[in-house]
C-alpha cells in the first residue's frame, strides 16, 4: 500500500512530460488561463492518452485526483 500521495512531479512523469520544477512551471505558464467552461481532460494541449488518464483518475477518484485538482487550479 502506498501511503504517499503522488506529487505534481509524479503526475507530470505519469503523463510523459518533463517533471522537474522548471518544466512544470513553464508548462503551467504556457497553458494558464484555461477557460473555466473547459474540463481539464478536454484541454487542447493533452494528447488522447493524457486526456484519458486524467478523466479516469478523476472519475475513479483515484489517488491522482487531488494532485490533478491542484494542477487544474493552477491552470485556471
Amino acid at each position: 500500500m502506498n501511503i504517499n500521495s503522488p506529487s505534481i512531479n509524479d503526475l507530470f512523469n505519469q503523463l510523459g512530460l518533463a517533471s522537474d520544477e522548471g518544466a512544470i512551471n513553464r508548462f503551467i505558464d504556457r497553458h494558464k488561463g484555461l477557460d473555466s467552461r473547459v474540463k481539464l481532460e478536454q484541454a487542447p494541449f493533452w494528447n488522447s492518452s493524457q486526456s484519458s488518464f486524467i478523466q479516469h483518475a478523476l472519475t475513479d477518484d483515484a489517488e491522482w485526483a487531488e494532485v490533478i485538482d491542484q494542477l487544474n487550479n493552477r491552470l485556471r
